[in-house]
């Protein structure tokens, strides 16, 4: 079922989705296309909460401007500055010229820095419990820097109990093609790809949201968050505190000819077969960011590459850089390397961690070349470490 999101009749969505994004931030593919959210909040002042995407400016002023009716906008409150959210500030401030803008003052900062003005004689800087009074309704704000922009505010509306968390809790996808994985997935990808870096700050919002009687969440991305609100802020104490969510083995391949993705799949096997769970990413022909997604919710890891220029394959140095970028640790790493006359590939993988909190398994596994007797046994006493 599609979710509803439309929070009660005073706070309207107007947001869009967006079926044409392939790439979020030139970066994350989207096979289900990407939401932007965005809510009027009609009141006796009435309020628009953030905006959208360049490419659907035109669209969104449209849903604005249908439910406003006859109204006039009071304030634009914009929680996050990312282009996706506020490319369309001049177009709203020039379609509403009686509009006060509302935002932090580092946000403020960056309005100038976009688009040569931060609306001096229009906006309203706000700061850690900050309140904006529409009439029924009431927002309260809370900061958030760091999840994941430097100058991102949330708000709290206290009579409905709606906290409009910035980009916290969102997911990849279009609202209006139904997720046949649910929500976990696809924010699992979405905050490990983008807010994943940033624990320590997300833990010091979910603090303050447990403080809050909150009923329901609207993120800047997917759907509105009533019934699971719990399981939710659960979730994200998990992700933002490092600790594995599950217990599983990722196995991460960079291969060049085969061999070693080879010795991935057998490793895969052997793993399955004494009932341990186990998935395999090419990540040279696949996503990147599903193997972090999946490195980072199990509890075991096993890189295999092929050694290349008495390194390691680059496809999976960027990837270990992309886990050790976000914090990578708590975790057990297991090495599976190949090399014709020279391996060195599970030599640098390992340095790659140094810092990072992590644990790495005794046995390793070299291949020359392809399987033989000997790397075939030594993949199979790695998978009774792992199990």
């Amino acid at each position: 079922m599609l979710p509803e999101m439309n929070v009660s009749d005073a706070i309207r969505y107007v947001g869009i989705n967006d079926h044409d994004i392939t790439l979020f931030e030139a970066q994350f593919d989207l096979e289900r296309g990407m939401a932007y959210n965005s809510f009027v909040i009609l009141d006796e002042k009435t309020a628009v909460t953030d905006g959208v995407d360049a490419a659907c400016v035109e669209q969104w002023l449209a849903n604005v401007a249908a439910v406003l009716g006859d109204r006039k906008p009071s304030y634009f409150i914009v929680h996050h500055m990312e282009p996706d959210h506020s490319a369309g500030i001049e177009a709203f401030m020039a379609a509403y010229p009686e509009a006060t803008i509302v935002s932090s003052a580092a946000a403020f900062r960056m309005m100038k820095q976009f688009f040569g003005t931060d609306y001096a004689d229009r906006q309203l800087a706000v700061k850690e419990g900050s309140v904006l009074e529409l009439g029924a309704h009431r927002l309260t704000f809370v900061t958030a820097p760091m999840v994941h922009w430097p100058e991102v505010v949330m708000s709290f509306e206290s009579t409905e109990g709606v906290l409009f968390s910035a980009d916290a809790f969102g997911k990849f996808g279009a609202n209006d093609i139904e997720d046949p994985e649910g929500w976990a997935c696809e924010a699992r990808r979405y905050y490990f790809g983008i807010v994943g870096k940033y624990g320590p700050q997300v833990q010091a919002v979910l603090k303050k949201a447990a403080a809050l009687p909150v009923k329901t969440i609207c993120p800047l991305h997917g759907p509105v968050l009533t019934d699971t609100i719990p399981e939710v802020l659960a979730t994200y104490n998990t992700w933002s505190s490092y600790q594995p969510e599950d217990e599983g083995v990722t196995i991460v391949c960079a291969c060049v000819y085969g061999h070693t993705l080879e010795a991935a799949r057998l490793l895969q096997e052997d793993l399955t077969a004494r009932g341990v769970k186990a998935k395999v990413h090419d990540i040279v022909h696949d996503d990147w960011a599903e193997a972090v997604e999946d490195a980072f919710r199990y509890d075991r890891l096993v890189l295999a590459a092929s050694t290349y220029n008495m390194d390691v394959f680059p496809a999976m140095r960027t990837f270990i850089h992309h886990l050790t970028l976000r914090g990578y640790k708590n975790r057990k790493v297991a090495f599976i390397e190949n090399g014709s006359w020279a391996p060195a590939a599970a030599k640098v993988m390992k340095s790659l961690f140094e810092g990072s909190d992590v644990t790495f398994a005794e046995t390793g596994v070299t291949v020359k070349s392809a399987l033989d007797a000997a790397s075939t046994a030594a993949v199979k006493k790695l998978a009774e470490e792992l199990v």
